[in-house]
């Protein structure tokens, strides 16, 4: 798995408008509204609740908000900036600007967590990071992402 085939350009955005953790999760859904052709309304739900099992911030100004969505066949991403970061409940307690949301279908199983994996390893790596919040144009940020990242998950 490699994160070009779950990132596509169009679900990479820089957003300078969102001034909560809940408007994050509606923009994602409005983003995600178009990748995977669903109402925002039913992906926002799906944030919400797996939000509420716990908080996806993983610290370091990264968070990874994901979801099962029954309608869709494959795993897809959505790539955020922020402009201004954010509080997220993340466990190191700072705030986010770097946001990887992945949606999954119900019974994807090993692949969501490959997904997961995949996209934890690579916003782990602090060079890359820097560039990401260095970039503000969302067609940079997606080869940054995609280019350097063609390792195979576990």
């Amino acid at each position: 798995m490699e994160l070009s085939s779950l990132l596509k350009p169009t679900g990479v955005k820089v957003l300078s408008d969102v001034s909560s953790k809940k408007r994050l999760m509606q923009s994602i859904a409005e983003i995600a509204e178009g990748l995977v052709h669903l109402p925002a309304s039913n992906i926002f739900d799906a944030l919400q609740e797996r939000e509420s099992l716990g908080p996806t911030g993983v610290g370091h100004g990264v968070a990874l908000p994901h979801a099962r969505l029954a309608a869709l066949s494959e795993v897809h991403g959505a790539f955020l900036k922020l402009d201004r970061p954010i509080d997220f409940d993340s466990a190191d307690r700072q705030p986010v600007d770097l946001i990887f949301a992945l949606f999954a279908p119900m019974d994807s199983g090993v692949d969501h967590l490959k997904a997961l994996a995949l996209v934890s390893r690579t916003l782990r790596d602090t060079a890359l990071c820097a560039k990401l919040r260095a970039n503000s144009d969302p067609a940079t940020l997606h080869t940054l992402l995609t280019e350097g990242a063609t390792s195979k998950a576990a």
